[in-house]
């Protein structure tokens, strides 16, 4: 979200859409040298239920260990119907604000 500040100032900050149960797999070897190049930093896949999602959002991975903080690469439709759930490539990175 982008607002401005009492100073005029436009900041932007991440707001909460929506807590969903995921599947959260890092990629295999395999998996990560056919990425290629291009998408090298793309280090694990989550899957949820199908639902609006695009690379500019985030998601945070909680568990109880800690929240890991995870880019979105892409979205992909699942195989079968397209649209039960959705594949999302992510790499684990931090997203200030």
């Amino acid at each position: 979200m982008t607002a401005r500040d009492s100073d005029g100032i436009e900041q932007t900050d991440w707001v909460p859409v929506a807590t969903v149960w995921a599947s959260v797999e890092p990629l295999s070897a395999r998996e990560f040298i056919q990425s290629g190049q291009a998408q090298s930093s793309v280090t694990a896949k989550i899957i949820i239920r199908a639902r609006r999602m695009t690379a500019s959002m985030r998601l945070i991975h909680q568990t109880r260990y800690g929240n890991q903080v995870y880019n979105i690469a892409g979205v992909l439709p699942d195989n079968v119907s397209g649209v039960e759930y959705i594949t999302l490539p992510v790499s684990a990175g931090v997203n200030e604000g």
